[in-house]
């Protein structure tokens, strides 16, 4: 997995009459959780803000990275958990941090990558992604960029499921029952198969 770096700026104030005014500066409120906790045992949230222009690469990307976050000097490193988008203007309003170490095992959505050239495809099928990404379980360090998945051997009609894919050194967390993608049968294919049986 990629790394990327961001700085960001700790936060004294965070209601929201700050947050307004930090938006309005051209940052973002985020919020990173990580070991830290209250004294009611709930995850505790550092508060900091990034720029908007900051977060443009991580945010607006398929691809995922781990996080060398600077917050005031203090490094931290982290995956992005959740994005709020306004409803209307589509402006990031906020993103969650998570903090993670090479030994404690995260979840995250790793983007698939099909290869191969499919028999059913050979056979006038069409080859359809029915998920872009797949949940895997593993230390942050083990993560891939992608997730490579042969279908040379798809036959037309034929689907591969999450629970048929094994990947080394990972976990898979997505439903085994998931369609991942499928060569879906065209006029042209039902039209040559309808003639080989005449």
């Amino acid at each position: 997995m990629k790394s990327i770096d961001i700085q960001g700026t700790a936060r004294t104030e965070t209601g929201k009459k700050s947050t307004k005014q930090l938006r309005k500066e051209g940052c973002v409120p985020c919020n990173l959780y990580g070991e830290a906790r209250g004294e009611n045992g709930l995850p505790e949230a550092l508060s900091f803000s990034v720029t908007a222009a900051g977060l443009r690469k991580l945010v607006y990307t398929p691809e995922i990275f781990s996080v060398n976050l600077d917050i005031d000097g203090k490094k931290h490193i982290a995956v992005m958990r959740e994005l709020q988008f306004h409803p209307v203007s589509d402006q990031l309003l906020h993103v969650d941090f998570y903090e993670v170490n090479a030994e404690k095992p995260i979840v995250m959505e790793v983007p698939i990558k099909l290869n191969g050239l499919a028999e059913g495809v050979r056979a006038g099928g069409k080859l359809a992604a029915n998920v872009r990404k797949l949940k895997v379980r593993a230390p942050y360090t083990q993560i891939p960029e992608r997730l490579d998945i042969d279908v040379t051997n798809l036959g037309l009609g034929k689907t591969i499921k999450a629970g048929e894919l094994q990947f080394e050194g990972l976990e898979l967390v997505t439903p085994a029952s998931v369609v991942v993608c499928q060569v879906k049968m065209t006029r042209s294919a039902m039209s040559a198969a309808a003639k080989a049986q005449d």
